[in-house]
């Protein structure tokens, strides 16, 4: 390090002659423009908080996947170079890398569906705008994606856009997280740290997993948003923000404000536009055109020329329920192609829990698809009538939970063996 500048170091806790910690202080004392993220297999939330506040970027424990730890890393240079820049120029005028708008974030959003169109629509209409936006959708389906185009195509397109996971995010370490701290400020705090608020400022703030924010902190966040203003843990200096705030959930924040776990205040502060961002089964016909584009990304990454996929594989794509979303499609389709080595990608290729619930879950909606088609053949007696009904709520709420037949049961108000014996009791003659 004393020959060369590194921008990120990535070390494991846990060395022969030391550890982690100790290579922190010396990294952060004498290369403060260097971004640290530690490395273990041992879970410890006070080791955690420990080594962030002695100026780690982050702390992942093993086993490492390597989508996750692509995304750390990204987001570790991404905080790193604003940091760096901010001690060059004012946090205001701070710029992100000019990226075109629709680029990579286009994956997750522009497909040929209604609710991609609806989606798209939505987005060229509050773009432009300063609008505060609760995004709202299942794991998976892109809302940060959607957040990244959103910023994009606003007039803060040239300003930087930092993403923060709240879904983690402890007490002790949400002031400094949101906020930063002057070196010194307490004990462990040996350089001066900028919050994300900061970060972003000029910019758009994108929260994640807002909903998992504790009460505390949901008040420390709304003084902040509400009088746009911060002060580093540590100083006296009141510093003004100008920051469009995007947050994302995966819960009814309505309900959690009902159940006393969200602040009303503070949803409001955030809720002046809302979009829901569809899950994949609610945009079927892009499936297939998702699944080429991003095998064309995974050609690029592994120097392949996989040309597409067999019948067999798109008739999997089409009837799986895809509980990951579009993220998880992504993923399968990049360990399908690397696992090819011809110009066609065969069902062998497919994960094995793909295949298996595949086949589980296409049974039980061919079945009941079936059944209820054969109803319009039986005479409209009561029984005929109940059952149809039956079949219909069971098919519904099967769509509904991704086929997940433990939600499902209980939504249904029944135990999952009774589920699994109605939908094997169908008898249809084919």
């Amino acid at each position: 390090m004393a020959a060369q500048t590194f921008e990120l170091v990535l070390c494991d806790y846990r060395l022969d002659d030391t550890d982690g910690r100790a290579i922190l202080i010396k990294i952060k004392e004498n290369y403060p423009a260097t971004g640290v993220i530690i490395i273990t297999g041992y879970s410890d939330i006070k080791l955690a908080v420990e080594l962030i506040k002695l100026g780690a970027y982050d702390y992942i424990t093993k086993p490492l996947y390597p989508d996750e730890i692509l995304n750390t890393i990204n987001k570790a240079l991404e905080t790193q170079r604003a940091l760096n820049e901010s001690v060059k120029t004012p946090a205001k005028t701070v710029a992100s890398p000019s990226t075109p708008a629709y680029s990579n974030h286009a994956d997750y959003i522009d497909g040929k569906s209604d609710a991609s169109l609806k989606l798209l629509k939505q987005i060229q209409l509050i773009a432009p705008t300063n609008y505060s936006i609760i995004l709202t959708g299942k794991s998976g389906t892109g809302k940060e994606y959607v957040a990244k185009t959103i910023h994009l195509n606003s007039l803060r397109k040239d300003q930087p856009f930092v993403a923060m996971d709240c879904g983690s995010l402890t007490k002790e370490l949400a002031a400094s997280e949101f906020f930063g701290h002057e070196k010194g400020a307490f004990t462990g705090a040996l350089y001066t740290k900028i919050g994300h608020f900061e970060q972003a400022n000029g910019g758009t703030l994108f929260l994640d997993e807002i909903g998992n924010l504790s009460y505390e902190i949901q008040a420390t966040l709304l003084r902040a948003v509400q009088e746009r203003k911060l002060k580093r843990i540590g100083s006296t200096k009141e510093i003004d923000l100008d920051v469009r705030i995007i947050v994302a959930t995966n819960e009814n924040l309505i309900e959690n404000i009902d159940s006393g776990t969200f602040r009303e205040d503070l949803y409001h502060r955030f809720n002046e536009f809302s979009i829901a961002v569809p899950s994949l089964k609610e945009r079927e016909q892009d499936i297939l055109f998702f699944a080429d584009r991003f095998l064309a990304v995974a050609n690029q990454e592994l120097s392949k020329n996989v040309k597409g996929f067999s019948e067999e594989v798109k008739k999997c794509f089409l009837h799986y329920h895809w509980p990951g979303n579009v993220r998880e499609l992504k993923n399968i389709v990049r360990r399908m192609a690397l696992l090819t080595d011809g110009y066609e990608i065969q069902a062998d290729a497919l994960p094995l829990e793909l295949s298996n619930r595949f086949s589980k879950d296409y049974e039980s909606e061919r079945l009941l698809t079936l059944a209820m088609a054969n109803f319009a053949e039986r005479p409209k007696d009561l029984k005929n009538a109940a059952q149809e009904a039956e079949y219909d709520a069971i098919l519904k709420v099967l769509k509904e939970v991704n086929f997940n037949k433990t939600k499902a049961a209980e939504i249904l108000n029944i135990d999952r063996k009774t589920l699994y014996n109605k939908i094997k009791a169908i008898k249809i003659e084919e």
